[in-house]
């Protein structure tokens, strides 16, 4: 496998994973800024933002986890993922609020550990067997 592709695969799964972070962070910071003082409302709840981080989060899981399922024959990453971006699709079809943030949570969650499982899975690969276990026999 090229070096370069699988470093550009690592580049998109941790930035699938940052970006997890950085939607979760967005769900509960909007959450207690809205309730404790009614700021920002219009910016933080803005629908637009909900379908770009859908996009955005459809797009780099899409690409990171789907090539990696194929170069390393695992689905489990893969089908974590898409539903984690399932429950994120719902979430968009919630009112605005607790649902929609639980929701959304769910979902982020469940995306950044398929890049979690699909960093491993590729890492994993490139190791001899027992490498890394304990399992290696000793000469």
């Amino acid at each position: 496998m090229d070096i370069r592709s699988l470093s550009n695969r690592v580049r998109l799964d941790t930035m699938g994973i940052a970006l997890s972070a950085l939607c979760a962070v967005h769900c509960v910071l909007t959450i207690v800024v809205i309730s404790s003082l009614g700021l920002a409302g219009g910016w933080l709840l803005a629908p637009e933002l909900h379908w770009w981080g859908l996009a955005a989060a459809t797009i780099i899981a899409g690409v990171a986890i789907g090539i990696g399922a194929v170069r390393h024959k695992r689905r489990m990453p893969f089908v974590i993922a898409m539903t984690g971006l399932t429950f994120m699709g719902g979430a968009l079809a919630a009112p605005h609020g607790v649902e929609e943030a639980m929701l959304t949570i769910i979902g982020v969650a469940l995306v950044s550990l398929g890049h979690v499982l699909n960093l491993r899975s590729s890492h994993s690969r490139h190791r001899g067997p027992g490498e890394g276990t304990g399992l290696r026999e000793r000469r």
